[in-house]
């Protein structure tokens, strides 16, 4: 039975439902009226349930793809503008109990090296990812009672949060480990963390137990409902993703919408982000051992169509895909992608030796985050290191009614202009210096209220004589 407010995986996440929807989608996948009338939809703005997502996922007709690309561009440049918000993972330990066919991760892999980072070490990790410029992380760890506890991760949001290094502040921590209670969920609320971010990896349930043979992510329905948990322990803002190549891509996409629905109906709040992660080479996986990988053009249509139907939430990328494939979804409705990356455990302060690998995933952009914040500069995005949503309380449903109304550009273009400043005054090498003050430039004369205009101007000359951290 097919609840979308029900608290039951099996009843918000219907594979019945999920089935049915893939077949209406099959059979109108031609249906050049219906997809008119789905368009029209999407184009006020309001999002679209997961079986219209999937009829214009499924269309092949070529103008009409056209048209779908177009309207994603439209709606992303809407609510999210040119800015593009950088952030960086940061592994706190790769030891795991679960036994993820997919993950380097798995108990089972005894020649990755296993890590976990001392406080000590994290302060040695912050400061570097400071003096690169980074202001928001994304932490990562591993499932394990012994070595990772939920006081472990507590004692690193502390430490990360304490450090000052010249004009370096971590201003956000996003936290991504695995399913937990309700209590500890509350705990990560208190330690003031931004986003709780969790990955379905797919929502079949026979396939996902599949997947995860032991451990406690075996637990399909106890995963599935986690964020149900984070919110009820008062997390504001929660991160869905799904790993795609892992189930049929069409499967997990409506899944995916689903999952945003129910968070909307059942909490008043859908997600902050989606994230679009596909399965790519780590230590002992192999992509091509899974045989539902994706295409480039098809990954692509997968982003326009959850930018159309879920057109206030975040959309993320990882370096997991080529600088190739970033730039073109980017436009497409990415809103945030990561910099400079480093996916083992530590690797910031020293690169790792080759023999102590501790990757989760082989990183495709292997850029600095100077040289990805010039490339989007040259592009035509504005890279933004804000965070002042979640430091003024901006978050949940009040920040979801700010996007929705598209009021929130009033603070994201001043603020992404004020940060960037930041920026290119403490990190940046000389070429992106001038290209980011050309931006400037160019960029404040986009602010609509002349009162704010001037308001970012003075603080762009305060940010030259030295002062930080102005925001809106």
């Amino acid at each position: 039975m097919y609840d979308v407010k029900s608290p039951k995986a099996e009843e918000f996440i219907s594979h019945e439902e999920i089935l049915d929807t893939l077949k209406y989608a099959e059979e109108n996948k031609h249906n050049a009226q219906l997809i008119d009338e789905i368009l029209a939809k999407a184009a006020l703005r309001k999002g679209l349930s997961h079986r219209e997502a999937a009829v214009l996922l499924e269309c092949d007709i070529p103008e009409k793809n056209e048209l779908i690309f177009a309207l994603a561009k439209e709606i992303k440049q809407e609510f999210y503008g040119n800015r593009i918000v950088m952030f960086a993972p940061l592994y706190l330990s790769n030891y795991c109990v679960n036994g993820c066919l997919y993950c380097p991760y798995h108990y089972k892999n005894k020649h990755i090296a296993r890590k976990k980072l001392t406080q000590e070490e994290i302060v040695k990790e912050v400061v570097a990812l400071q003096d690169m410029g980074h202001k928001r992380l994304a932490l990562e760890a591993g499932e394990d009672p012994v070595n990772n506890p939920i006081e472990y991760i507590l004692d690193c949001i502390k430490t990360i949060y304490s450090i000052k290094h010249k004009n370096g502040a971590i201003r956000r921590v996003n936290v991504n480990i695995a399913a937990t209670t309700v209590e500890n969920y509350r705990k990560l609320k208190e330690a003031g963390i931004g986003t709780y971010i969790l990955f379905q990896e797919t929502y079949h349930k026979e396939n996902y137990e599949m997947l995860h043979p032991t451990g406690p992510k075996h637990n399909y329905a106890y995963h599935t409902e986690a964020m149900d948990r984070a919110m009820d322990g008062g997390i504001d803002d929660v991160g869905l993703g799904v790993l795609f190549g892992l189930n049929l891509y069409r499967y997990d996409f409506v899944g995916l919408l689903m999952h945003a629905e129910h968070l909307e109906a059942a909490k008043g709040v859908g997600p902050h982000t989606i994230s679009v992660p596909r399965v790519c080479k780590a230590d002992d996986i192999d992509p091509e051992a899974f045989d539902n990988g994706i295409d480039d053009d098809t990954f692509a249509k997968i982003v326009a169509c959850i930018r159309i139907s879920v057109p206030y939430t975040g959309m993320i990328i990882s370096t997991r895909e080529s600088p190739k494939c970033r730039e073109r979804v980017l436009e497409l409705g990415i809103s945030q992608i990561s910099g400079g990356s480093r996916t083992s455990v530590g690797g910031y302060a020293e690169e790792e030796p080759e023999e102590e690998n501790s990757a989760q995933f082989d990183v495709s952009d292997r850029r600095t985050l100077d040289q990805v914040v010039n490339w989007l500069m040259k592009l035509g995005h504005i890279p933004s290191f804000c965070t002042a949503c979640y430091r003024e309380g901006r978050t949940g449903d009040r920040f979801m009614s700010l996007v929705k109304s598209g009021q929130i550009a009033n603070c994201c273009q001043p603020n992404a202009l004020m940060t960037l400043k930041e920026y290119l005054e403490d990190y940046a090498s000389e070429e992106t210096k001038k290209n980011g003050e050309a931006l400037i430039a160019k960029e404040i004369n986009n602010i609509p209220k002349e009162k704010v205009k001037d308001i970012v101007k003075q603080h762009l000359i305060e940010i030259e004589q030295g002062q930080r951290d102005f925001r809106l």
